[in-house]
């Protein structure tokens, strides 16, 4: 089987078959990464650029041992240390690197539509791995793949996304995936931090953080995303946590359990305190887990149509 989209730019260009081929074959991959050999042959001979213009941690390495993990042949780069701090232009950039015969480039870019933009100049396979405040599909399927662990299936369930939605790429992309596997989904946040056109997209806003931890079955903790906030959304951090945080007192008083998901990196004791991280009803570190077999399988579906 193969994606029917030769990029991975958006989830907006998957249809359902996609996410659910994607799902099951990091099933598949998730089983060869818990045996005691962890790699596989499938991309033996594909060479992968890593093309961060953007810090990044859990992402790059989960890329990185992705690739490792299907015997890619992987090369990094890091913008701060290259020819773009001398005003080398994005395409000059990539088409240097695909001079060297890659077929494919992971990108992260701080302007929305890069990938886009590059995906119609170069030839190689782009898979966007987070640009700007617009979309990080990787992250919203290993959430999506995350929540289907936990329950079974995403159809059906309540997830509500807490926090900074106005600059998170992990918003928009987690709102269009778990939309369209059939979730119901709410946003909550101070107005200031909550898009005006959201209900758009079709999902429920609520601005008190309780009756929004009522409502779902799972809650998707975002951080504070101060380097993309060019003016002051709430008076301060100190305020925001008091009525947003998540701590354990809250989460015990709830009238049901439920499974709470954070994209990274946590801020503790901000959008949430280390005794609800560190908790049996997080899942924050299968999130990561999950996050290398997703990546693999993304990498081995579009490495499988070729250039």
């Amino acid at each position: 089987m193969a994606l029917s989209t030769r990029h991975l730019l958006g989830i907006k260009d998957l249809n359902r078959a996609d996410i659910e081929e994607i799902f099951e074959t990091a099933d598949n991959f998730k089983t060869v990464l818990n045996r005691p050999i962890k790699k596989v042959p499938s991309l033996r001979d594909v060479t992968i650029a890593n093309i961060f213009f953007e810090n990044s941690t859990r992402t790059r390495l989960s890329f990185e041992l992705a690739e490792k993990r299907l015997s890619a042949d992987v090369v990094n780069f890091a913008a701060s240390s290259s020819s773009v701090s001398k005003g080398e232009t994005l395409v000059d950039t990539v088409n240097n690197i695909l001079a060297m015969k890659v077929d494919m480039v992971v990108m992260r870019h701080p302007y929305a539509g890069a990938g886009v933009f590059l995906s119609k100049h170069v030839k190689a396979q782009i898979i966007n791995a987070g640009d700007g405040a617009h979309e990080h599909p990787t992250q919203a399927l290993l959430d999506a793949f995350s929540i289907r662990e936990r329950y079974g299936n995403v159809e059906g369930k309540k997830v509500v996304i807490v926090g900074d939605i106005l600059h998170s790429r992990v918003a928009l992309s987690n709102i269009l995936c778990l939309k369209q596997l059939g979730a119901e989904v709410m946003v909550c946040g101070p107005t200031t931090l909550i898009p005006k056109y959201i209900s758009s997209l079709g999902v429920k806003v609520e601005h008190n953080l309780l009756k929004a931890l009522n409502w779902c079955d799972v809650a998707n903790m975002l951080r504070i995303q101060l380097e993309r906030q060019d003016i002051k959304y709430f008076p301060s951090i100190r305020e925001y946590t008091m009525l947003y945080g998540l701590n354990k007192q809250i989460l015990d008083n709830l009238d049901k359990e439920i499974t709470v998901m954070h994209p990274g990196p946590i801020n503790r004791g901000v959008e949430i305190t280390s005794d609800v991280a560190d908790s049996k009803q997080s899942i924050i570190l299968d999130q990561v887990e999950n996050g290398v077999a997703v990546r693999m399988a993304v990498l081995y579906l579009l490495a499988g149509q070729g250039a």
